[in-house]
């Protein structure tokens, strides 16, 4: 059934494999090719027939017209023309086809922007993404499993092959007014969120809410069975020795919290603690001292609206989809969001998010300040992104379905490594607008796709443009958006969608790292490790 099977590294190491399948098996040697080594290699798999059915992320078959990808989390199940099922032993790793070469399947480790990372770097902190340190340890040899009867699937949710809803909340915002607000909002729509919080109080906003100030309220979110997260430590920036010194010697307010998301430009940041000389192992070592062991890639796969909902869909991530959600704009906002979302996700480019953060800027320092320098710099800024946005215009029709470029691998959370401690980091969806992004159509397509999203919120928003945010006044729920909370949380009660806190979907999802399947003296694939997770046969 195997035409040839060759392995090749970044950094074009290449080996060819015998070809021979025993008892149904293909074990992959990887004796001469050390991938504990390697940060990113690729198995291609040439069959000797077409695949004509590949398993999607909603755990339903599709036809192989188009390109596809099952990351860790979704079925890596494919089916030949000879009706042969196969699959890996394991999850590790993306699965790819393409319609271009229907015999061919590609086992990619750890490919470019699968597991992206944001790293500030320079003084003006530009926005650089790098890859994860991974490297792979395989617990078993890898192998390919072939079934005429049968493959398996796990299920992504405890509640079994249902879609997955969670809020990492940033408190940039939050007065002890509105977490009171927002802990009563969310208890009577049983939902639960995980809820930065800022430790100590440093702020230009004194009633900004924090633990060093309102500890007790926050101490009641977690007796409501909410997650706590630190929102890096502070609100505003104090100077450098003074940041450093509180990330060092900070001491946990209680046990058990491990979720660390990043806030601001925080010179202790997971996504700058480099750009300001911290010691690589001083930084790691103390976060795991203090038990921190999840942490944020500060990236977006895209913005939540009418019809973007699901992190595993990367056709919800595209230009095309995303111009769909917001029709009913006036045609200035709709440009400016199209705008915003060609620069920060279709091209996710370093030098272009930098040249928009100084047309924005100097936009702002000439109009409202009458600055006449910054006049040259916003027109010199503008022409420098005329022609890469323009490029995407003109070019609408074969643009518009492209995958963004950081949703391609639809990114959940995957391993890094920093020296020698390990680290859990997650990719988020921004949600902004609950009116459109938690409407009954979205929620009905998450149920139905088996979805999942991780929202980056900001429920104290203030902002009147924000039109689809909780609170219309600071103290009066907007009742559009309350009604869409409620039917997510009636949802929830049905067992239709499961609604973990980041760190308990993190605790399930990792079992997928351990799952193992074999193949009996009968021919079946049968689950030889579930490590408890949920799953069932395909056939």
């Amino acid at each position: 059934m195997i035409e040839s099977i060759s392995i090749q590294s970044i950094s074009g190491k290449k080996k060819s494999f015998q070809r021979e399948i025993t008892f149904n098996k293909f074990f992959f040697d990887f004796s001469e090719f050390n991938p504990s080594e390697l940060q990113s290699f690729d198995l291609e798999i040439v069959f000797k027939i077409p695949i004509i059915s590949f398993r999607n992320n909603d755990y339903k078959w599709v036809s192989c017209d188009k390109e596809r990808i099952a990351n860790e989390f979704c079925p890596k199940i494919i089916k030949l023309d000879n009706g042969f099922f196969v699959q890996p032993n394991i999850n590790y790793g993306m699965w790819e086809i393409n319609p271009t070469h229907p015999k061919t399947l590609f086992w990619r480790f750890n490919p470019q922007d699968s597991n992206p990372i944001t790293q500030y770097t320079g003084k003006e902190n530009a926005k650089k993404i790098i890859q994860a340190n991974n490297s792979f340890d395989f617990f078993i040899q890898p192998t390919l499993l072939f079934s005429q009867h049968n493959a398996i699937e796990f299920s992504r949710s405890k509640i079994p092959f249902t879609a997955i809803a969670t809020f990492t909340d940033h408190c940039d915002f939050d007065t002890l007014e509105s977490i009171q607000l927002q802990r009563v909002f969310f208890k009577e729509r049983n939902i639960k969120v995980t809820k930065g919080f800022f430790l100590n109080h440093f702020s230009k906003r004194a009633d900004n809410a924090s633990y060093e100030n309102d500890s007790e309220e926050l101490l009641q979110w977690k007796k409501d069975g909410h997650e706590l997260a630190y929102h890096s430590l502070s609100q505003s920036l104090k100077p450098i020795d003074d940041s450093l010194a509180d990330f060092f010697n900070f001491k946990p307010p209680f046990d058990h919290i491990a979720t660390w998301i990043d806030h601001g430009y925080q010179p202790y940041n997971f996504t700058l603690y480099q750009n300001n000389n911290i010691d690589v192992n001083e930084f790691s070592t103390n976060l795991k001292s203090k038990n921190i062991n999840i942490l944020w890639n500060y990236i977006d796969s895209g913005t939540s609206t009418i019809g973007v909902i699901n992190q595993l869909n990367r056709n919800d991530f595209t230009l095309s989809s995303f111009y769909k959600g917001i029709l009913n704009h006036p045609f200035k906002d709709k440009l400016a969001m199209m705008i915003k979302n060609i620069i920060f996700h279709f091209y996710a480019d370093r030098e272009l998010i930098l040249k928009y953060g100084k047309t924005a800027g100097s936009f702002k320092r000439f109009f409202y300040q009458r600055n006449v320098k910054s006049f040259f710099t916003f027109i010199n800024c503008v022409f420098s992104l005329l022609i890469p946005i323009l490029k995407v215009f003109l070019f609408w029709k074969s643009n518009k379905n492209k995958p963004y470029k950081l949703a391609n691998y639809s990114p959940l959370f995957f391993k890094h490594k920093i020296l020698d401690n390990e680290f859990y980091i997650f990719q988020t969806l921004e949600m902004v607008d609950f009116k459109k992004a938690l409407q009954k159509e979205n929620i009905l397509k998450l149920i139905d796709e088996k979805g999942i999203f991780i929202a980056h919120t900001y429920f104290a928003v203030p902002m009147k443009f924000h039109t689809g945010r909780i609170f219309k006044k600071p103290n009066q729920v907007d009742d559009e958006v309350a009604q869409n909370f409620a039917n997510l949380g009636e949802k929830i009660a049905k067992n239709e969608i499961w609604n973990p806190t980041l760190v308990e979907l993190v605790d399930y999802l990792i079992k997928f790292e351990r799952t193992e399947l074999d193949v009996d003296s009968d021919g079946k694939i049968v689950v030889a490790n579930s490590i408890d997770l949920i799953h069932r046969i395909v056939n």
